[in-house]
């Protein structure tokens, strides 16, 4: 089968809630990485045959198919086509997927995956209002055949953050402890320059303003419970937040043809799905089912990113397939960086090649939850 290569990726900064990306139109802000992306690499843009985008949300400024609208907006060649991917969280993480599986087919030479999302401009209570089932308080009534498989009892991200807790044994103190590490991790990554590469200054924004770094176990501590009685605080959660990520992935051929040379080699990429109303669970199945396909395991993978959309999501995860913490997110995750849903996918695709180029690891593993019970894995060879 033919390879699929990752020529290069880069990312905005992560803009935080109200803060400097918010008047950003999202389709500026889709097209400024992949802008970036294309003077990086020295692609002839005439060449590109597809973008797949990333996007969840596409309403308002979102809709029309933001994947054809990001490419327009960067000035490129309005012959190269634009699609838009909604798996959820994992929307840019799948839109890599169709890419590379689409140089594998042999159908394609260069496609530029991605995403986005402006979390300002689209907040999630509109979101909300607009039908979208994941994550809110509202029970899912308006299915028939749902109510009869799944009840009609609220589909809700926190309540499944509390539900994985208890199930795992995850105490309060060890998801205050997991995000005082996130933003630790994201801001020595910020000090030491570890983004720099990755990240293309917007609007006079040069790096990610989502990070506290006068974040306290004390201070975690004193936050209140989301839902009474419970261990979830909003200390412990991703951020919303304004950002957008683009990469280039290329054949063999292409790499070749327009003397490319590639970041990394896509090894294994696969999608599985778990219970839709515990909904966070899947990266464990998801891992295990990928692991296997690759003939791997733990012990083969350097460093690992699963998205933290709660503490308690990847620490279950860890615990469950015993891996260690020093592997995971070493430049801190979503707690710290904010969680641009359509967008995140790529971002940390992003962050885990740089990651792996600074610690000349060779095999890096993504993985993140996703609504509907479900989580991509894909797992790259650095080269």
């Amino acid at each position: 089968m033919p390879e699929a290569y990752i020529i290069d990726a880069v990312r905005t900064p992560i803009g935080r809630k109200k803060g400097s990306l918010a008047h950003i139109h999202p389709a500026d802000l889709g097209a400024h990485p992949i802008k970036a992306l294309v003077q990086r690499t020295g692609i002839d843009a005439n060449a590109v045959d597809d973008v797949v985008w990333g996007c969840c949300d596409t309403i308002g400024p979102q809709a029309g198919d933001i994947g054809r609208t990001v490419w327009l907006v960067a000035g490129l060649p309005q012959h190269v086509p634009g699609t838009t991917v909604d798996r959820q969280c994992g929307s840019s993480q799948q839109a890599l997927h169709f890419a590379a599986q689409g140089v594998m087919s042999g159908t394609q030479d260069l496609v530029v995956a991605g995403g986005s999302q402006a979390m300002n401009a689209i907040p999630i209570s509109a979101a909300m209002l607009a039908g979208q089932p994941y994550g809110f308080e509202e029970p899912f009534t308006g299915s028939k055949g749902w109510v009869e498989r799944y009840g009609s009892g609220a589909l809700n991200q926190i309540k499944s953050a509390e539900m994985i807790a208890e199930k795992w044994d995850i105490s309060r103190r060890e998801m205050e402890e997991f995000a005082f590490a996130s933003h630790e991790r994201a801001q020595a990554a910020t000090d030491a320059g570890w983004f720099a590469q990755e990240i293309v200054a917007l609007e006079g924004l040069e790096k990610d303003e989502t990070i506290r770094p006068t974040t306290t176990l004390e201070g975690l501590a004193g936050l209140n419970p989301v839902m009474e009685g419970g261990r979830v605080t909003a200390g412990v959660a991703s951020q919303n937040c304004d950002g957008a990520a683009a990469m280039l992935i290329a054949s063999e051929r292409a790499v070749k043809d327009h003397g490319l040379t590639p970041r990394a080699r896509v090894h294994h990429l696969s999608v599985r799905a778990d219970d839709p109303v515990w909904m966070l669970t899947a990266p464990i199945a998801a891992t295990r089912h990928a692991l296997k396909k690759a003939g791997m395991s733990v012990a083969d993978i350097d460093l690992f990113e699963c998205n933290e959309a709660f503490a308690s999501i990847p620490l279950a995860w860890m615990k469950e397939l015993g891996i260690p913490h020093e592997k995971v997110n070493v430049n801190g995750g979503a707690i710290a960086l904010g969680h641009p849903l359509g967008g995140t996918g790529a971002r940390l695709m992003t962050t885990l090649l740089g990651a792996l180029e600074r610690t000349g690891g060779r095999y890096g593993l993504q993985t993140m939850c996703e609504g509907g019970g479900q989580a991509n894995v894909t797992i790259v060879e650095r080269l």
